[in-house]
C-alpha cells in the first residue's frame, strides 16, 4: 500500500477520523483505524487533489450504504477490548460501519468510497482496510465468543455509485493473530511513549523554578497561569519586559502537564489536567526564547518531548519545494521509513529544535517538515507560529482535534495576533486570472471555461459600479485611494466563485495528481483525514497536512490550481462575512479588479477557536491598553486579566523626549535635525544604540541624511549610499512609488509625492560591499569610530544573526560607537535580548501609527459604530504597541542602564502619554 498526503479532491473519502492514541494511567488507548494505519503504512508522499465536496461525498456514501442495511443489522457499532500484549496494557476501540446478520452469519462491514475506477482496486482490497476490518471483527469475536466471523470490505465508486464487495471468513484464532500482529508493530512506539511518560512525570514532580529566586512579579504571573490552566479558563497578562515572562508562563504550564483533572469540576479544585502545551509565537526569535526556557528546565532534570515546527519553505533541504516522491528523495519512500525515524528521534532526544529535526531527517532520509509534524503528534509541547492553531487555511486541525480540550494555548507576544488574525480570516480574489482561464480553457474544458467566465462577469459588474462612483446594486461607496467599499458580501461574485470551485474540482480530480510542488492540505475543520488517498489511508494518525504554497512551473494546471485555492479561500471568508467584515474593491493593473473580503474584527473567530482548548494564556509586554487587546483577542466574560509593574528601578532608565514632528508632511523639514539628534545622542552616551522607525522609507531617508552629514563633516566626496538593485524586495526609489512591505516589517506604504532633501535621494540602502547586516565606519576625533548599520527588507536568519553579532560584546570605554537603524514591528524590535552593556540607548522615532489606508479607515469606522474610539482602535493603540516593544529592548536585567529617546511632539499629548508605561514617565526629567 502506498501512502499519500492529499491536498484536495479525488482520493479516498473517509468519514471523520477516529481518535488516535492516548496514554493514561499506564494504559494505551488507541483506535483500531489508527493502529491499522501505523502498522500498514508504506510508500511515498504523493500529493494528489481532493476537494471539500469530495470529503462530504464520502460521508454521504457511507450513510446511503448503511441505509440499505436490514432491521436486524447494526450501524456504527462501538467496540472496545482491554488486553495485555508485548509488555503494554492496551485499550483498543473503534466503531465499525456495520454488523450484518443474515442466516445465522454475522459480518463486519467496512465501507470505503473511492474516486478511481473499481477495476483499479488491487486484488481484493488494500491491506490497511483488511487490517482495520479484521481488528473490529477480532474484538467482536472475543466479546461475543464467536468461533469465526465473516469480514467484508465494501468499495463504492463515488461518481457512479457502483459498488464491489470483497469478503473473507476468518476463524477467531486468525482474527486474534491479525490484531496481535498490529499491536506487535505498534508496541515499540507504545513502550517508548510509556517509558517517556514515566520519566517525564517523575521529573515534573521534582521540578523547581530553575532560577534561584523569583523576580518581582514572576511568582504572581506563574500562579495566575497555573490557576488558569487548572480552571480551564483564559488569562490576559501584561508582563513588562525584563520580568522573565517566558519562564514565568512555561514553568507553571509544564508543571501542569500530566496532573489529573477533577473530572466533575472540569479541573477546578483538582489538577490542571493538561496533556499538551502549544506555545505559539509570531517570530523565530521568541520561539528560541521558549526553547531556551525549556533547556534551562531540562538542566534542572526536566524530561519533556518538545518539538519546534518550522515552515516547509524554510526547512525543506531541496532547492525547490516539490513535495512528491517522484521528484524529492525525502518524499520517496517516506512512509517506509517514518516509523523508525520517529522512534529514533523521540527515543533519543527530548528538545527537538529545527536543527534536531534536520539532523534526523537527513539520517533517515525523510521530509523534515512532515517528519516534524509526525513527531509533534507525540510531543508534550509544540512550539510554532500562530497559524498552526488560528489560521483556518493551514492549522493542524487533525493533529489538534483529539486533544484540544486537554491542551493549553500559550500565546506569546499576543499583541501581534489581532492583525495576524485579520489577515488569516480575510481573502482576496482578482479578475484577470479568471479571464485568462476563460480564454485558455474555452476549447479543452468548455464547462470550466464557462465557470471562469461567470467569475469574470461578476467582476465586470462590480467594476462598472466602481466606474459609476458606487451606489449601485453592490452598495459600493468610495473608500479613499481609488478604492471602494461595501458592508455587504458580493453575492454574485461569491455565487460565481462557488460554481467555479465545483467545475474546477471535477476537472482537477479527473486529471489525476497535479504537478509536483503545488499547495497541500485541503482538510477543513472536522473533515476526513487528508492522508487517506486512493492508495489507502497511510498517513499519520489524527493529523492534517498544512496547506503550503510551493514553487511550481507556471503551467496551465498550476494556474488552475492557484485560481482554485484563491476562490476557495474567498468563498470560505464569504461564509464568515457579517458586520465584522467589509468588501474592499481596488483597481489593479490594466482593467483588472481585486476584491477583498476584509476581516475588521477577528475577536469572534479567535474566541471560537480558543473555546476548543482547555486553557488559554495570552501574554505580552505590550498588551496596552489591556481592555483593547482583550476585546480584540476575543476574551470571554469570565476570563481574567493581570497587569504587572516593571521589576526594575526607574533610576536604571533615562527617558528623553525630542519634540520634533515626524508627521509625513513635516519629514522633509525635520529630517536633518532628526539625523543630527540621533548622532548626538549616540556620541554623547557612547556604546551601542538602536534607532527604530515606523517604515523602511523613513528609516532609509534618515540613514541617507546622516551619511550625508557625516560625509560633509569629513570632507568625503560622496558618502551617500547607492540604490540597491531595482528588483530587490522592498526597495524604494525616492523619485516616487511605494515600497513593498517586507514580511518582517510593519506592512505599511509611504505616500508618494513628498519632497525629500537631496541628501536622501537614492538612500535605499548602504553602499557597503558586504551582505545585509554589514556596517559603515566613520573615524571620530577622539580615536573611536562611529559605526552605522541598516536593517534591510526580507533579511534571512543569517542576515539577522550577522546584524546582532555586532552587539554581542559590550563596546568598552574606548570601543566603537554603534548606531543601528531598524523598523518598529520588525525582527529587531521583538524577541531580541541585548542585556548588560550590549545596548546603551534606544531611539523611537514617531508614535508608530499604521499608514493611512482604506482598510484602516474601515476598521476605524467599524469601531466607531461599536461605540469605541475608532481612531484609537485602528491607529493609536496598534502604533503605541510597536513603540513599547521597541523601547522594551533597552532594560532587560537588574544591572542594565540606558537612555530612551522618544522623538515626536505627540509624546507631550495626553492621548499618547497616558499609554506610556509608568516607569517611562517616572524616568523622564522634570
Amino acid at each position: 500500500m502506498k501512502g499519500k498526503r492529499m491536498f484536495g479532491g479525488g482520493g479516498m473519502e473517509e468519514r471523520e477520523k477516529e481518535g488516535g492514541a492516548e496514554l493514561a494511567e499506564g494504559r494505551l488507548r488507541i483506535a483500531v483505524r489508527a493502529l491499522a494505519e501505523y502498522a500498514c503504512r508504506s510508500g511515498s508522499i504523493e500529493y494528489g487533489f481532493r476537494s471539500s465536496a469530495a470529503l462530504a461525498e464520502g460521508t454521504r456514501i457511507h450513510k446511503e450504504v448503511q441505509a440499505a442495511y436490514g432491521e436486524q443489522d447494526e450501524r456504527e457499532l462501538f467496540l472496545r477490548e482491554e488486553l495485555e500484549h508485548a509488555g503494554v496494557s492496551w485499550t483498543v476501540e473503534g466503531r465499525c460501519d456495520g454488523l450484518l446478520r443474515e442466516g445465522g452469519t454475522e459480518t463486519i462491514d467496512e465501507i470505503k468510497s473511492v474516486s478511481r475506477p473499481l477495476a483499479d482496486i488491487p486484488g481484493d482490497g488494500w491491506p490497511v482496510h483488511w487490517a482495520q476490518a479484521t481488528g473490529y471483527a477480532a474484538i467482536y469475536a472475543e466479546r461475543e465468543d464467536r468461533a469465526e466471523m465473516r469480514v467484508q470490505l465494501t468499495y463504492v465508486q463515488k461518481d457512479t455509485g457502483a459498488a464491489v464487495r470483497f469478503a473473507r471468513v476468518c476463524s477467531r484464532a486468525e482474527l486474534r493473530a491479525s490484531l496481535l500482529g498490529l499491536l506487535e508493530a505498534y508496541a515499540p512506539y507504545a513502550r517508548m511513549l510509556a517509558e517517556h511518560r514515566r520519566r517525564r512525570d517523575a521529573s515534573l514532580a521534582a521540578l523547581d523554578f530553575p532560577f534561584g529566586a523569583f523576580r518581582p512579579g514572576q511568582r504572581k504571573l506563574s500562579a495566575a497561569v497555573y490557576r488558569t490552566l487548572e480552571t480551564r479558563g483564559g488569562l490576559f497578562a501584561k508582563a513588562p519586559t525584563g520580568i522573565g515572562k517566558t519562564m514565568s508562563v512555561l514553568w507553571p504550564a509544564v508543571r501542569a502537564l500530566g496532573e489529573p483533572a477533577d473530572g466533575a469540576g472540569g479541573g477546578k479544585g483538582g489538577g490542571a489536567g493538561v496533556s499538551r502545551l502549544f506555545y505559539l509565537t509570531a517570530r523565530t526569535t521568541t520561539r528560541a526564547a521558549a526553547e531556551d526556557a525549556l533547556r534551562r528546565m531540562e538542566a534542572q532534570g526536566l524530561v519533556l518531548h518538545a518539538v519546534t515546527l518550522t515552515a516547509k519553505e524554510k526547512i525543506c533541504p531541496q532547492e525547490e519545494v516539490r513535495c512528491d516522491g517522484a521528484e524529492c528523495p525525502f518524499a520517496d519512500g517516506y512512509f517506509d521509513r517514518i516509523n523508525g525515524a520517529v522512534l529514533d528521534l523521540l527515543g533519543s532526544e527530548t528538545l527537538v529544535t529545527r536543527e534536531t529535526v534536520e539532523r534526523y531527517a537527513l539520517k533517515h532520509r525523510v521530509c523534515p517538515f512532515e517528519f516534524s509534524l509526525d513527531a509533534a503528534y507525540a510531543a508534550d509541547a509544540v512550539i510554532g507560529d500562530y497559524n498552526y492553531v488560528f489560521d483556518p487555511k493551514v492549522s493542524l486541525k487533525r493533529l489538534l482535534a483529539e486533544q484540544a480540550r486537554r491542551s493549553a494555548l500559550l500565546v506569546d507576544e499576543a499583541h501581534n495576533l489581532p492583525d495576524r488574525a485579520r489577515s488569516m480570516y480575510s481573502a482576496a480574489l482578482e479578475k484577470d486570472p479568471f479571464l485568462a482561464l476563460q480564454r485558455e480553457l474555452k476549447a479543452s474544458a468548455p464547462a470550466l471555461a464557462a465557470a471562469a467566465k461567470a467569475v469574470n462577469a461578476a467582476f465586470i459588474a462590480l467594476r462598472k459600479e466602481m466606474d459609476a462612483g458606487g451606489g449601485g446594486a453592490a452598495g459600493l461607496r468610495p473608500a479613499g485611494g481609488g478604492a471602494f467599499a461595501a458592508d455587504e458580501a458580493p453575492a454574485e461574485l461569491l455565487a460565481a466563485a462557488r460554481g467555479f470551485l465545483e467545475a474546477a474540482a471535477e476537472t482537477l480530480a479527473a486529471g489525476g495528481a497535479p504537478a509536483a510542488g503545488v499547495p497541500s492540505g485541503e482538510a477543513p475543520a472536522g473533515a476526513a483525514d487528508p492522508a487517506a488517498g486512493d492508495a489507502g489511508p497511510a498517513g499519520r494518525s489524527g493529523e492534517a497536512t498544512l496547506r503550503q504554497e510551493a514553487r511550481a512551473p507556471a503551467d496551465g494546471q498550476q494556474r488552475l490550481l492557484d485560481a482554485y485555492y484563491a476562490a476557495k479561500a474567498f468563498v470560505a471568508a464569504g461564509e464568515w462575512f457579517d458586520e465584522r467584515f467589509a468588501l474592499v474593491l481596488e483597481r489593479q493593473r490594466g482593467s483588472s479588479v481585486k476584491a477583498t473580503l476584509q476581516c475588521l474584527d477577528p475577536s469572534a473567530l479567535l474566541r471560537q477557536t480558543g473555546r476548543q482548548y482547555g486553557g488559554r494564556v495570552f501574554f505580552s509586554a505590550t498588551l496596552s491598553p489591556l481592555p483593547f487587546y482583550m476585546d480584540q483577542l476575543g476574551a470571554e466574560e469570565e476570563d481574567r486579566s493581570l497587569t504587572l509593574p516593571s521589576p526594575f528601578d526607574p533610576a536604571q532608565l533615562e527617558v528623553r523626549v525630542l519634540p520634533l514632528s515626524t508627521r509625513y508632511a513635516d519629514r522633509a523639514h525635520t529630517l536633518q535635525p532628526l539625523a543630527r539628534a540621533l548622532a548626538d545622542a549616540a556620541l554623547e552616551k557612547g556604546g551601542h544604540w538602536l534607532a527604530f522607525f515606523p517604515s523602511y522609507a523613513y528609516m532609509n531617508a534618515a540613514y541617507g541624511q546622516l551619511l550625508a552629514e557625516l560625509g560633509r563633516e569629513q570632507g568625503q566626496a560622496d558618502a551617500r549610499p547607492e540604490s540597491g538593485p531595482p528588483d530587490e524586495p522592498g526597495r524604494r526609489d525616492w523619485s516616487g512609488g511605494a515600497p513593498s512591505a517586507a514580511p518582517d516589517g510593519p506592512g505599511r506604504r509611504e505616500r508618494d509625492g513628498a519632497a525629500l532633501p537631496a541628501a536622501a535621494a537614492g538612500a535605499g540602502g548602504a553602499d557597503e560591499p558586504d551582505a545585509p547586516g554589514g556596517e559603515r565606519a566613520f573615524p571620530l576625533p577622539d580615536g573611536r569610530e562611529l559605526r552605522l548599520q541598516l536593517q534591510r527588507p526580507s533579511m534571512t536568519d543569517e542576515d539577522r544573526d550577522r546584524f546582532l553579532a555586532a552587539y554581542a560584546e559590550p563596546p568598552g570605554e574606548d570601543g566603537p560607537i554603534r548606531l543601528g537603524f531598524a523598523v518598529m514591528g520588525g525582527i529587531f524590535s521583538e524577541g531580541v535580548d541585548l542585556a548588560g552593556d550590549r545596548l546603551t540607548g534606544v531611539a523611537v522615532i514617531g508614535v508608530g501609527l499604521p499608514q493611512l489606508g482604506p482598510e484602516r479607515d474601515l476598521l476605524a469606522a467599524y469601531e466607531q459604530r461599536q461605540g469605541r474610539s475608532g481612531f484609537d482602535y485602528a491607529y493609536v493603540y496598534p502604533g503605541i504597541g510597536k513603540v513599547l516593544q521597541a523601547g522594551g529592548r533597552l532594560i532587560r536585567s537588574e544591572s542594565d542602564r540606558g537612555t530612551l529617546l522618544l522623538v515626536d511632539d505627540r509624546y507631550a499629548q495626553p492621548r499618547y502619554r497616558r499609554l506610556l508605561p509608568e516607569e517611562w514617565l517616572a524616568a523622564e526629567p522634570r
